[in-house]
């Protein structure tokens, strides 16, 4: 039986090859780290690395590492109650800048 990161590698180096023979312009991952150890992610990061000259990716992640491989980062922060406010960040390097608009809700 595999490990729940196996299958997430497993399934990573499917979707890489398909990417080596057909690159898409884009590609969407979900919280595809999330069963990933430490080392593991280290070693996704350095495949997405490897293939953003051809595609963009947009992934879903909570995981630390994940997002300080970003070259653009994009989020909702809370910091009232009720009250979500859209960020950007550019680069990892630099520090996030908030977005004018604020999202009121309910």
């Amino acid at each position: 039986m595999l490990s729940g990161g196996q299958k997430t590698l497993t399934a990573v180096a499917l979707l890489f090859a398909l990417y080596m023979v057909k690159p898409s312009p884009f590609c969407l991952l979900d919280e595809l780290d999330a069963p990933l150890d430490e080392s593991n992610i280290g070693r996704f990061t350095d495949l997405l690395k490897r293939f953003v000259d051809e595609s963009q990716f947009i992934i879903i992640t909570h995981n630390k590492r994940t997002v300080s491989a970003a070259q653009a980062i994009y989020g909702v922060t809370m910091e009232e109650r009720g009250v979500s406010r859209p960020f950007r960040c550019a680069s990892t390097k630099n520090a996030a800048t908030s977005s004018r608009k604020t999202l009121r809700t309910r």
